[in-house]
Order: structure tokens, then C-alpha cells, then sequence
């Protein structure tokens, strides 16, 4: 509880902040809200793996997972060797209860932000795996058909 007078100098240094962080390149006060912005189901994407469905969005700034969102319950053998990152990733999520066990897989508990979304996929599928293949619109296309569908046509918005 701020005195009025406080209240408004903090408000006014808030709003400063929030018209530079996007120039510097930080998104860091936007929300990753995990409601569609237009509501169109085709901005919704979606991977399967052994019969568990995860659900995202691209964002600005990377790949948002939604919660409820579901991935495997161990990571492959092979991500030990190779992936050493994505199994630290794993771990810090399930530390934070971001991702939470649930009848022998996990379940994200909450919206989470990836930079990208083959780091996205790849927690889901508990290995390495290629985002721009894994993630597919209610269509059917995959993450890289739509991206390059967008920029040979910058008037598509699928």
C-alpha cells in the first residue's frame, strides 16, 4: 500500500519500462496468456506422442505450451548423452511443479514459455525433437509449412 502520491510515480516509471523493454528486445512484462489472441483455432498447435496431446502457440518470443498440455513420463535414453540442457530444462520444470506426474506422464501444471518450439517438443517427447515438424495446426500442417506458407505470402495468417 503506497501513499497516492507513490502510487502515481510508480505507475508513470512502470509505464516508461514497459515502452522500452519491447525496443531492447525484451518481452519480459508481456503476458503468455494461453488464450488464442484472435481465437482462431488454427493458431492453436498440437503434438501427439504415445497417445498424449500437448497444445501450444508460437508467441513473440518463442513457444508457449498451455497447461494441461501432457508429455512423457521419462525422457529417452539417448537425451542423457546428447541433451544434457533438455534433461536440466526437465528437471527445473518438475522443481518448479510447472510439470507435475500424473498416471505415468507428465502434465504441465501451467503456461509455459520455451525460446523455441523444438525446445518445446523436445521436453514433451522427453528427446530431440524437430519443433517445426512436431507441432501441427487443426489442419493438419505443420509448424514449418505454415511459417513458410507466411512468408511466400505475408497476407496469410494461418
Amino acid at each position: 500500500m503506497l501513499p497516492e502520491a507513490d502510487r502515481y510515480d510508480m505507475e508513470e516509471f512502470l509505464g516508461k519500462v514497459s515502452q522500452l523493454l519491447p525496443i531492447l528486445g525484451s518481452e519480459v512484462l508481456n503476458p503468455i496468456g494461453g488464450i488464442e489472441p484472435d481465437g482462431d483455432d488454427l493458431q492453436l498447435l498440437t503434438t501427439e506422442i504415445k497417445g498424449l496431446v500437448a497444445r501450444g502457440r508460437r508467441t513473440p518470443s518463442g513457444f508457449v505450451v498451455l497447461g494441461g498440455s501432457q508429455a512423457v513420463g521419462h525422457p529417452r535414453p539417448s537425451a542423457e548423452q546428447w541433451m544434457p540442457a533438455l534433461l536440466a530444462l526437465r528437471q527445473q520444470l518438475l522443481a518448479d511443479k510447472a510439470l507435475v506426474e500424473e498416471d505415468g506422464h507428465l502434465v504441465f501444471s501451467r503456461d509455459v514459455e520455451f525460446s523455441s518450439p523444438s525446445a518445446a517438443a523436445s521436453i514433451i517427447h522427453g528427446g530431440n525433437m524437430n519443433g517445426f515438424i512436431a507441432w501441427r495446426n487443426a489442419s493438419g500442417a505443420t509448424l514449418g509449412d505454415i511459417e513458410k506458407d507466411e512468408l511466400l505470402n505475408p497476407a496469410i495468417k494461418r
